[in-house]
């Protein structure tokens, strides 16, 4: 500058933002030092004289140059004009705050243009940073579901919102201009009966209360009430107020999910109660527990007498059912088991032990997951226990006789085998007897070894009475008092959950029975249905009434005879059978109860028991609909009882007509070698064989020599009675053949009947007896068992 701008000149120089001077046409006059460092030059002459066009070389943004012309020109000066500028020699951009004027002449031309040039990059880039910052803040709280507020709330209790997220507008149904523009909008939206509580909010937030957490009401604009759970705290306070921060949470689902919940509460403890349960609600944290009016009557108590305390229920259990009742609670409360369950007996005020059953669940656990709160119910089981112990008592006896049932098939088992022995030592004893004469010394030695014998014989026959093969007391009797004795006795022993029903005919039924015996099929039958069922219970229906099979049905049933019978029939409604199971279930020892809860000789007793009254047994059953056993015992006829036989050494039948030729098969060799000579004394030409597979292989090698009959045992090991008739009559067709079995059954009948199988024998006791029935087998007409 000139000695004309005075003393001005030094400030020129030394202020520390730029300062300039440039001629209308844009080329720089004048720059002091820190116009120069700005633009990146070493002294004022360098930029004067790299410079030509200020305005055109100035700014980023070329529009910036029209709009500072536009207002230097209009109004003569331009005021914090901020723009983005390039540093001229560096080119690095940086932010300014200019201020220029115009100097005009006498005659009002532009002389030139003075005017300053502040760096004000830090202060734009920490404006942009916060602004930024703001916007970030702002799209963060839009994303919460709620209101994010600050507030500044004034002495006298109005309210000025500092921040405000878009939440209001979900929250509220209002804008959230409104509410900046009218802060006490949001207050006036409180529901009539919150007023107070927000009067009483307020005045705290003046007394210096610093956090501040409620739950209150208010109606949208559109009538819609809401519930709000408002948390918020104090930031800082002044002469101006204090000012706060926090959030607005819609918590109307909640509050009506609780409302809903304790009606509820209420209707399932009316519920309980009304069916005779005791309800209890236990806070867990304090130890009170609510007591319903059934559970504090069921004791013999008054509301006053019994407290409600989990500790009062605790003190009056049984010793000895405190650990098991403790340990059951302990294992739900680590959530091992779903829900709380457990018996145990608690004193009443008469003194008397009421077993009750117990059963609830926690509803609420703290932050922590311990529980806080738990809701069940006690039921009196008492009588329901003391029909268990009854039911445990008997069903002890009843294993303990299937126990003895057990021993007595054994025994009978044993005593059948034994009784071969001995057969073979009397029959060879007389064939002994006969051979050495009358007058030899050896008479004496062998008539005691007979004598001992037959007294062998008649323990194997005390043995056989043991196991049920003995005779049985048969008499002619009406079978509807003895069925309903059987049900008197079986409706005390019913298990809870199942009912018993019965339809008993009125008909008098008479029939030849053991009454003892036809009494427990009932039961065995009853007892199977209701352990079928298990725990679920369901229905048990006995009935009985008089019914005609024709041949059809009678063959159907198996080997009975047509026409007047009684019918006793035993339904559940269980879970039914399938159909291997239905193939095995008269089978002694098959049992589909978990091990030590059956033997598995139930069904089998009565399946042998119904035989031995020449009856039949039919089953029905399907899975998931059920079982039905119906027991046929014949009407009107006698049945004889086989008086006991004096057991005599087999006598020598007469002469069999010469030439017939008879093929034995047994596997024990002591009867092969007894039957052969039997046989042969009485006339006979005998083949014995001890295996099936011997005599197959000696029909097979001697196709021409005749057989007139094959007499074969049917347990042998390899094979058996079938599979020797079924060959044989594959190698010679015509040939008859006979099975000897110590147990004739329906299974091996119809087996035999298909395999063209003559008859069917059972193992007589005696050897002239054996003689005998195969005299009249040869004898007689030679077709087939009949169908």
């Amino acid at each position: 500058m000139g000695a004309s701008d005075g003393d001005f000149s030094t400030l020129f120089s030394f202020l520390p933002i730029g300062a300039y001077r440039s001629a209308p046409d844009g080329h720089m006059l004048r720059a002091n030092d820190a116009l120069v460092k700005f633009n990146g030059y070493a002294s004022e002459a360098d930029l004067l004289a790299n410079v030509r066009d200020v305005a055109n070389e100035w700014y980023v943004d070329p529009a910036r140059r029209d709009a500072f012309r536009s207002a230097l020109e209009t109004d003569g000066q331009v005021c914090a004009f901020v723009s983005e500028v390039y540093r001229h020699h560096t080119r690095e951009r940086a932010w300014v705050n200019e201020n220029a004027h115009a100097v005009r002449g006498e005659d009002g031309r532009v002389l030139y243009y003075e005017g300053t040039v502040e760096d004000v990059t830090e202060r734009v880039l920490r404006e942009r940073d916060a602004r930024e910052q703001q916007q970030r803040l702002v799209a963060l709280a839009d994303q919460i579901p709620g209101v994010v507020y600050s507030v500044l709330v004034g002495w006298d209790g109005s309210r000025h919102y500092l921040f405000l997220n878009s939440g209001v507008k979900d929250l509220y149904g209002v804008d959230r201009e409104e509410v900046l523009r009218d802060p006490m909008l949001l207050p006036r939206l409180r529901h009539p009966d919150e007023l107070e509580q927000f009067a009483g909010e307020t005045q705290s937030v003046i007394d210096g209360r610093e956090a501040l957490m409620s739950e209150f009401r208010i109606v949208t604009p559109d009538g819609e009430v809401k519930w709000v759970h408002r948390r918020s705290c104090e930031v800082l306070r002044n002469e101006r107020g204090i000012q706060r921060v926090g959030v607005l949470f819609d918590i109307t689902d909640r509050r009506r999910t609780e409302e809903a919940l304790r009606r509820s509460e209420e209707l399932w403890k009316a519920a309980l109660g009304s069916a005779g349960d005791g309800v209890w609600d236990w806070n867990i944290a304090t130890g009170e527990e609510y007591l319903s009016d059934g559970l504090i009557a069921m004791y013999g108590f008054t509301r006053d007498e019994l407290k409600g305390s989990m500790r009062d229920l605790d003190s009056r259990t049984h010793p000895d059912d405190v650990p098991a009742m403790m340990a059951a609670r302990v294992a739900h409360f680590e959530g091992r088991t779903r829900a709380y369950r457990n018996e145990h007996r608690v004193r009443s005020r008469d003194g008397r032990w009421i077993w009750v059953l117990t059963r609830g669940a926690i509803i609420e656990r703290d932050a922590h997951g311990q529980p806080t709160r738990m809701v069940g119910t006690h039921t009196d089981v008492t009588e329901a226990k003391a029909a268990e112990e009854q039911q445990r008592a008997l069903e002890t006896q009843l294993r303990e006789s299937q126990k003895m049932e057990a021993i007595g098939t054994l025994a009978g088992g044993v005593a059948h085998d034994f009784n071969n022995l001995l057969a073979a030592i009397l029959g060879n004893l007389v064939l002994a007897r006969e051979d050495v004469g009358p007058e030899h010394p050896a008479q004496e030695s062998l008539k005691e070894i007979n004598r001992a014998a037959i007294r062998a014989r008649q323990l194997v026959q005390q043995i056989l009475t043991f196991s049920r093969r003995g005779p049985q007391l048969m008499e002619q009797q009406d079978l509807l008092p003895l069925v309903q004795e059987a049900l008197g006795l079986m409706r005390s022993l019913l298990p809870a959950g199942v009912q018993l029903v019965s339809r008993l005919t009125d008909v008098p039924l008479p029939a030849v029975v053991d009454g003892t015996q036809m009494q427990q099929v009932l039961m065995n039958l009853c007892t199977n249905a209701w352990q079928a069922m298990g725990r679920r219970g369901g229905e048990v229906t006995v009935a009985l009434e008089p019914v005609e099979l024709d041949a059809a049905q009678a063959l159907q049933l198996g080997a009975i005879d047509p026409g007047a019978y009684a019918r006793l029939s035993v339904a559940d409604n269980g879970p039914g059978m399938d159909e291997q199971t239905l193939r095995r279930v008269f089978e002694p020892f098959f049992t589909t109860k978990a091990p030590g809860a059956g033997t598995g000789l139930g069904l089998a007793v009565v399946h042998g028991i119904v035989k031995a009254h020449h009856g039949a047994i039919g089953i029905d059953s399907r899975l998931g609909a059920g079982t039905r056993f119906d027991v046929y015992l014949p009407l009107g006829a006698s049945v004889s009882q086989a008086p006991l036989v004096e057991v005599a050494p087999p006598a020598v039948a007469e002469t069999a007509p010469a030439g017939r030729h008879i093929v034995y098969v047994d596997d024990y060799e002591a009867l092969v070698f007894l039957v052969g000579r039997l046989l042969r004394k009485q006339g006979y030409r005998v083949s014995t064989f001890e295996s099936g597979e011997a005599a197959i292989d000696w029909l097979r090698r001697y196709p021409d020599d005749p057989v007139d009959l094959v007499v074969t045992d049917q347990n042998m090991p390899g094979m058996s009675g079938v599979d020797v008739a079924r060959e044989a009559r594959q190698l010679r067709p015509d040939l008859r053949v006979a099975i000897v079995s110590g147990h004739v059954s329906d299974a091996l009948l119809d087996e035999a009947r298909r395999e063209g199988v003559h008859e069917v024998l059972a193992k007589q006791d005696s050897m002239d007896a054996m003689g005998r029935t195969i005299r009249q087998l040869i004898e007689s007409d030679p077709s087939p068992v009949a169908d």
